[in-house]
C-alpha cells in the first residue's frame, strides 16, 4: 500500500486496496466515532453485560454522548412492572458498560418504562381462501389458449400455498 499527499484535496489520499474506515467521510467517521461505536458495540454485547435476568425485562434505546450540560446518559427501556430491579441495578450496569469499554464510557442511566401488551404486534390471521376471486377464475377458465390457462391456474395455485 502505498501513501501520496494529494495537493487538490489537501488529504492523504491511499493507493490500492483500502479498508472500510479509510474509505468514509470525514464527517460519517467523526459521528461514528462519538456516538455510533459505543451504542452499536453495547447493542450487539448487551446480554453478555448485563446477564439473562435483566437481558430479559430491559433493553438499550439509545446512547446521549456528553457535553457542557449533561454527562453522558443510556437510555434503557424497562417492562413496566420491573422498574425497581433495574433501578436497583443501575450501578451494575453502568460498572459492566464501562468495564466493557475499558473507560468511562456511561455516567448516568435513564430508565422508560413501556408495556408489553401494546408493543407486541398483533398476529396476522392467515386467509387459506383462493387468492383469485371467482370473477378472476372465470375469466381464466374462458381462455382459449390451454398453455396460458393452466399456466394461470398453477400460478394462482402457488399464490394459496403461501
Amino acid at each position: 500500500m502505498h501513501f501520496k499527499n494529494n495537493i487538490k484535496q489537501r488529504n492523504k489520499t491511499i493507493q490500492g486496496l483500502r479498508s472500510f474506515k479509510d474509505t468514509l467521510p470525514t464527517s460519517v467517521k467523526k459521528i461514528i466515532k462519538k456516538k455510533g461505536h459505543i451504542f452499536s458495540e453495547t447493542l450487539a454485547n448487551w446480554k453478555y453485560m448485563v446477564g439473562n435476568n435483566l437481558f430479559k425485562i430491559c433493553y438499550p434505546k439509545s446512547f446521549r454522548n456528553s457535553n457542557k450540560f449533561e454527562l453522558s446518559t443510556l437510555l434503557i427501556m424497562v417492562k413496566r412492572g420491573q422498574e425497581v430491579e433495574v433501578e436497583y441495578s443501575k450501578k451494575l450496569i453502568i460498572d459492566k458498560v464501562n468495564s466493557y469499554f475499558g473507560y468511562a464510557v456511561v455516567q448516568k442511566l435513564k430508565l422508560i418504562t413501556f408495556d408489553v401488551s401494546l408493543t407486541r404486534p398483533k398476529k396476522e390471521t392467515i386467509h387459506n381462501s383462493n387468492v383469485t376471486n371467482s370473477k378472476h377464475l372465470n375469466k381464466i377458465v374462458d381462455i382459449k389458449n390451454e398453455k396460458i390457462k393452466k399456466s394461470l391456474i398453477e400460478l394462482s395455485k402457488l399464490f394459496k400455498k403461501k
